[in-house]
């Protein structure tokens, strides 16, 4: 592993075919004759499409044009390392839309090789009826030692930000016409000072979750965390999330599980690796979890903690992968 990266990268071949996902059914197949029969196959694709895809059916389909919205918002801020000015403005756009729930703010003291640095993870929670709770997670500031060359961290940091915002907007709707969620508990978790102030190493990262872990160990509340669900670099147009490989064996065949409901098995899990990030902290306290994490960003990934990690890479298509393959894993926790 580069000293300057902070996760583990293995090269490998990509499909050269180009990746389409298709929804709905174009109504211009109606223009090829033959209208009855097109018609009755249009009609059959698009109950079957339905029947996969029931919360669509429902209205309630999550959101992957809200998720980008937002992620555009909050890359706009600008480069957010921790000290610095924008990673202020990052917390007051964290706190703005998180005020009117149940928000906590996690500020602590982190020691660093620069020295003490005040950091501040934001945890949001969402009563449910069950017993327990499932945690979704991201981190949200860039890197301090790439504070030099404008690095924005659209798909590192920033698409997962947008994509729980997202999140958080699908489970306030149902909170407000039922009280309460179905199943567990689910609170979002926006870490900070997961990236290395210096060059990464067990002691210089993961901070926020280092800590958070540690003080919900003393307290007792891991014991009530059903799963831990990482979101990292999953907002890539290409995306390829990998099986990481410290990851709960049955959380990873839920989230498998889940993918396929939509037809969306091509984008997860062809290949697997080891990633350190914000997931071992819990992993290493005995929790159930997984790492969702695309570390192959760019040809050879090459746009990887660069100043090339912009808004461009990352799209609505993609966060909608995302967030379907997420609710659906929820259900599928609450069903254990």
């Amino acid at each position: 592993m580069s000293s300057s990266w902070r996760k583990k990268w293995v090269p490998h071949n990509r499909d050269p075919r180009e990746r389409v996902f298709v929804r709905g059914v174009e109504i211009s197949i109606l223009r090829c004759g033959r209208e009855l029969v097109l018609l009755a196959s249009a009609l059959l694709l698009a109950w079957t499409a339905s029947a996969q895809h029931p919360s669509t059916a429902s209205g309630q389909a999550f959101n992957g044009a809200k998720a980008l919205d937002y992620t555009r918002e909050f890359v706009s801020i600008g480069p957010r390392w921790p000290t610095s000015a924008n990673h202020g403005k990052a917390e007051a756009y964290l706190r703005a839309h998180l005020q009117h729930d149940q928000l906590e703010e996690d500020a602590f003291t982190a020691n660093t090789p620069i020295g003490p640095v005040n950091m501040r993870n934001f945890i949001v929670r969402f009563p449910g009826k069950k017993d327990g709770v499932i945690v979704l997670a991201t981190h949200y500031e860039t890197n301090y030692w790439l504070k030099n060359i404008n690095f924005v961290g659209a798909n590192d940091g920033g698409a997962t930000t947008g994509l729980l915002l997202a999140l958080a907007d699908h489970f306030r709707e149902q909170i407000a016409r039922a009280k309460q969620l179905d199943g567990y508990s689910v609170w979002l978790v926006f870490f900070d000072g997961e990236e290395a102030i210096q060059s990464w190493s067990q002691s210089d990262s993961t901070y926020g979750s280092r800590h958070l872990a540690a003080r919900w160990g003393r307290d007792g509340t891991l014991k009530r965390i059903k799963a831990f669900v990482l979101t990292d670099m999953i907002g890539d147009k290409d995306l390829d999330i990998q099986r990481e490989t410290n990851s709960t064996d049955w959380l990873v065949s839920l989230v498998r599980q889940a993918a396929h409901k939509f037809g969306y098995d091509k984008y997860l899990f062809q290949r697997e690796e080891a990633v350190e990030d914000d997931h071992l902290a819990f992993v290493n306290r005995g929790v159930p979890s997984i790492d969702i994490i695309d570390l192959d960003y760019g040809p050879n990934n090459s746009y990887h903690h660069t100043a090339q990690d912009t808004l461009d890479k990352v799209s609505a298509h993609s966060l909608t992968i995302d967030g379907d393959v997420i609710l659906e894993t929820i259900r599928l926790i609450n069903q254990r």
